[in-house]
């Protein structure tokens, strides 16, 4: 099983209450607007290795744009803004950009979005959110709403 922290649409705030949620993942996974690099220095310094899509709002083109992982035997897209159509090579897209929770499936492609963590949209609370895999593809999806 593989607890991952996902987060995105930062852009330049790291709340205290976020970094202690994320101690507790097995890796991080930043889906963009990150906007200072200090808040990947702040999640590095937790130790679980962190994966970071760049974002409209980010200058750092290091950053990829899109990043493609298996996990527990899932095609796994990670990027910030979603595509209009989904993927046809991937079981599960994670994107941010929109700054509200998302979880709907589209032609077999799981759209997942951790909401926002300083400027939500649309009526959404501030959230991060939990994604546990396990090794035969299992997923468990859990949005943390931040006070």
């Amino acid at each position: 099983m593989t607890t991952v922290f996902v987060l995105a649409d930062t852009h330049n705030k790291l709340p205290q209450n976020v970094v202690d949620l994320a101690r507790d993942g097995d890796e991080i996974w930043h889906l963009g607007d990150v906007c200072a690099e200090s808040i990947l220095d702040e999640l590095r310094a937790l130790g679980p290795p962190i994966t970071v899509v760049r974002g409209n709002c980010d200058s750092n083109n290091e950053w990829p744009l899109v990043v493609d992982l298996v996990r527990g035997g899932l095609k796994i897209r990670l990027q910030h803004v979603p595509p209009e159509q989904p993927p046809d090579d991937v079981d599960l897209l994670l994107h941010g950009h929109t700054h509200v929770p998302r979880n709907e499936r589209r032609s077999g492609v799981l759209f997942l979005n951790p909401g926002c963590v300083t400027r939500p949209n649309r009526g959404a609370g501030r959230s991060v959110a939990w994604l546990e895999i396990s090794d035969d593809g299992k997923l468990h999806w859990k949005l943390q709403s931040l006070r």
